[in-house]
């Protein structure tokens, strides 16, 4: 088992992950270029087709730009720059490589966290001419907030300072400086040109002062792999693979450590435990498996695990928790606003959540903690986050393969940011739930009908109130139970703390979505009557209802017919530029894309909206069996 765990471990090895970063003219693509000509990773034709691109788009005169290796978009070649992530492969007798190539400008800083995120070493380039520049200072940052241990200082063009050894060890000594203390394994510092293969993959005659390695004796040599698989034992469940009746296994990837037949596992969160009996892969069954390796667990008893769940070694678990402190680098152009719910995923599970509190925004160039309430692209933020359900998890510090999360748009499913978690949140162990003697079916059976959350959505003046009013007078009538929230009554009192900033505006809807849940789960019908511009919002205040019990109401009424109406005169005043984020005008709404009721009021007086609304509810009547 021993030998097969060392063969497993070499072929880790043989793979390093590498992300590259450095400012504009810093040599970045230069290097990489040099790296893929040196270790003959490019085609003959290729090499024909740079020679040919260099004296059409080259900057080194009648030298081969090795830069066109990588910079292969046209506006790249065109502008200098290097635009999105790029990956790059090559190896060599004894190591493969991938190499990310990510762009260095601030505003592209989704863009390298993406490249960064499966690297287990960076390459930071440092120009010999400019020393550290606020972007070598940023690049580190971000490199230790992803959690890559191991860095080689690059400092490049070191031919155009006459190979320089003060030089070198002037930008060496500062960037020791400022990095201690983000924690980094090791920092290999190499001097070298680019351009014309100084210590890149072969000594230097002309820096003979220099006893360090090559930069790709280095990364041929640096082990990573060793790390994860000393970790303890994680591993998230993909699938339960049941092809008969005669097999159940657990799919999945292991995170870090190893496991054998005969270990006994642990499902993090409910404690289940049994033995492995089997481990089964494409190529049939193994003695173990180490992080990395795609493997089935076939286990020696039943129990009762799925998708999503986490095995773990019994001796060293996981903490499991639904709160917990993060640092988020956010990767959307819609800001985030703290109370808005997402969907995030941890490992293989998905849990609603929200960002309940952002504590601070981190400045990449100064690090620098700035207040805010809300995140734009590409900024990066300290956050506590709240999820619908615990998750299991560790410090992403300790180990970033169960510590990484993505934040993911419940509307669009578009991913909005990575995340690195720090610790559980102590105050989640103290809250618990209460079992209620009086339940929602027995408070159903005396009110002699069904809950519901009826939800008003529509721009200022459309009618919402009026109709909602209507509505519910009707089932009074009916002999109902109901209670109206809007503006009146809540604005005045729990939320009289907000405004009308998008950020308020989410988390006054958030607020009043638990408390029509709240009312709903007495048994009563709950009329809600509020712009709620944003669908996702309107979907989470849905998902918090449950099935069958949230019924939306788009009073859907033009915003001329709104404005003709505009009884208090804010249309007015908001065109007038006197009221801010004024729904409509300077800030914006979001129609429902599929309500219950869409009534155009253009076409039908309240009274008969009313009506279509009361003919569409008949089935809350129809008693207690009928709850959901």
């Amino acid at each position: 088992m021993a030998a097969q765990m060392q063969t497993n471990l070499a072929a880790q090895r043989s793979l390093l992950r590498v992300l590259t970063c450095g400012s504009v003219d810093d040599g970045k693509s230069t290097l990489i270029g040099r790296l893929l000509y040196d270790t003959q990773s490019v085609p003959d034709d290729q090499i024909v087709s740079l020679a040919n691109d260099s004296k059409k788009f080259g900057t080194t005169g009648a030298d081969m730009d090795f830069a066109l290796l990588v910079d292969g978009l046209q506006a790249e070649r065109e502008q200098g720059i290097t635009i999105d992530v790029a990956y790059r492969f090559m190896g060599t007798a004894s190591r493969k490589f991938i190499i990310a190539d990510t762009p260095g400008h601030e505003q592209y800083t989704r863009n390298m966290v993406t490249g960064a995120s499966g690297a287990e070493l960076a390459i930071l380039l440092v120009d010999a001419r400019k020393g550290i520049q606020v972007q070598t200072r940023r690049h580190a940052f971000i490199c230790a907030l992803l959690g890559i241990k191991h860095i080689v200082l690059a400092v490049n063009k070191i031919d155009l300072m006459g190979y320089s050894q003060s030089v070198f060890e002037t930008i060496k000594s500062e960037f020791a400086a400022f990095s201690g203390k983000f924690g980094f394994k090791d920092i290999v510092a190499i001097p070298l040109s680019a351009r014309f293969g100084d210590n890149v993959a072969g000594k230097s005659a002309a820096m003979p002062w220099y006893h360090g390695p090559t930069l790709l004796a280095h990364l041929e040599q640096v082990d990573t792999a060793e790390d994860l698989v000393a970790m303890p034992f994680r591993m998230a469940v993909q699938w339960v693979n049941r092809p008969n009746l005669d097999f159940r296994g657990f799919s999945g990837t292991v995170g870090s450590g190893f496991v054998r037949p005969g270990d006994k596992v642990t499902v993090a969160g409910s404690g289940a435990a049994a033995q492995v009996a089997r481990i089964v892969s494409y190529d049939g069954d193994q003695p173990e498996a180490i992080a990395g390796d795609a493997i089935t667990l076939v286990l020696d008893t039943e129990i009762d695990a799925s998708r999503g769940d986490v095995f773990a070694a019994p001796t060293d678990l996981p903490e499991v928790s639904e709160q917990f402190a993060a640092d988020i680098v956010w990767m959307s152009d819609v800001p985030m606003l703290p109370g808005r719910s997402y969907l995030f995923r941890v490992g293989t599970r998905s849990v609603a959540g929200t960002i309940t509190k952002l504590k601070y925004k981190t400045d990449v160039n100064s690090f620098e903690h700035i207040a805010s309430n809300d995140l734009a692209l590409n900024e990066i933020a300290t956050v506590n986050v709240s999820l619908s359900a615990p998750v299991a998890f560790d410090a992403y510090d300790v180990n970033r393969r169960t510590g990484a999360f993505i934040i993911i748009d419940r509307v669009s499913n578009a991913t909005l940011a990575a995340g690195m978690i720090r610790f559980g949140l102590r105050r989640s162990t103290n809250v618990h739930r209460q079992v209620l003697t009086v339940d929602k079916a027995a408070r159903t059976a005396l009110n002699g009908h069904r809950p519901a959350i009826l939800w008003f959505t529509g721009l200022s003046g459309s009618g919402k109130s009026t109709i909602a009013n209507t509505v519910e007078a009707k089932l009074h009538a009916l002999g109902a139970h109901t209670y109206m929230l809007d503006g009146d009554n809540v604005r005045h009192g729990l939320n009289r703390d907000l405004g009308f900033t998008d950020t308020d505006r989410v988390e006054n809807i958030r607020r009043v979505a638990e408390v029509a849940k709240l009312f709903a789960d007495a048994g009563l019908i709950v009329l809600v009557s509020f712009i709620s511009p944003f669908r996702a919002e309107r979907q989470m205040a849905r998902e918090l209802a449950g099935p069958g019990q949230f019924f939306e109401v788009f009073v859907d009424t033009p915003i001329e017919v709104c404005r003709q109406r505009d009884p208090k005169g804010l249309y007015k005043k908001a065109d007038a530029g006197q009221i801010a984020n004024f729904t409509g005008i300077s800030s914006p709404y979001e129609p429902p894309q599929a309500p219950e009721f869409h009534l155009l009021t253009a076409q039908a007086s309240p009274e008969q909206t009313a009506q279509m609304i009361i003919d569409g509810l008949s089935g809350l009547f129809a008693g207690p069996d009928a709850l959901d």
